[in-house]
């Protein structure tokens, strides 16, 4: 299955690498090895992460590390919508009732 980053979500993710980096390099190449088999396991299981409130959008967490990523599964292709560390905020969601 194809793989496609929103603007945002890139963003995001050279953001966190960028400061993780600052802190430690090592650290840094650790998260981005494991978004990179997380994002693999996605392409061969795209419905492996958990439904979110949102239709259509599903989140994977890149364990061990407090990171997250929303995505959203098409016919032909993953859209990876968000990267965010678990300690951030929620977005606000309204949901119809």
């Amino acid at each position: 299955m194809k793989l496609r980053f929103q603007k945002r979500a890139l963003q995001q993710i050279e953001t966190a690498l960028e400061y993780i980096a600052d802190q430690s390099p090592q650290g840094a190449a650790k998260v981005e090895r494991q978004l990179r088999k997380t994002l693999a396991r996605l392409q061969m299981y795209p419905q492996s992460g958990r439904r979110t409130p949102i239709s259509g959008v599903r989140r994977a967490y890149l364990t061990p590390y407090p990171f997250h990523i929303d995505y959203f599964v098409g016919d032909d292709e993953i859209v990876v919508q968000r990267f965010r560390h678990t300690a951030r905020k929620p977005v606000n969601i309204r949901i119809p009732l």
